[in-house]
């Protein structure tokens, strides 16, 4: 497993705006979707998404998980956090 400490808990979709939405969990495919339509801000959230997609496509049953260092001992016993895997 991967871990990507960030300021926030998850990763989100329409991040800061009224339609934000937390993610669980992301297939690499569905990342890659959301990063084409410029979903995740560069040089904040979009490097952290394209990482955990690089390592989670880079073996089979590798996971990705995005969540903050407060978090990040909930989040490795799968109870919070954005995971990325196939």
């Amino acid at each position: 497993m991967l871990i990507i400490l960030t300021a926030v808990e998850k990763v989100a979709l329409h991040y800061g705006t009224p339609e934000e939405e937390w993610l669980d969990t992301l297939t690499p495919e569905q990342a890659e979707e959301y990063i084409a339509q410029g979903q995740f801000a560069p040089g904040s959230m979009l490097p952290k998404v394209q990482g955990a997609v690089a390592f989670a496509k880079s073996a089979p049953a590798r996971t990705a998980l995005i969540t903050s260092l407060e978090c990040a001992r909930e989040g490795i016993l799968g109870q919070t956090g954005t995971r990325v895997s196939l």
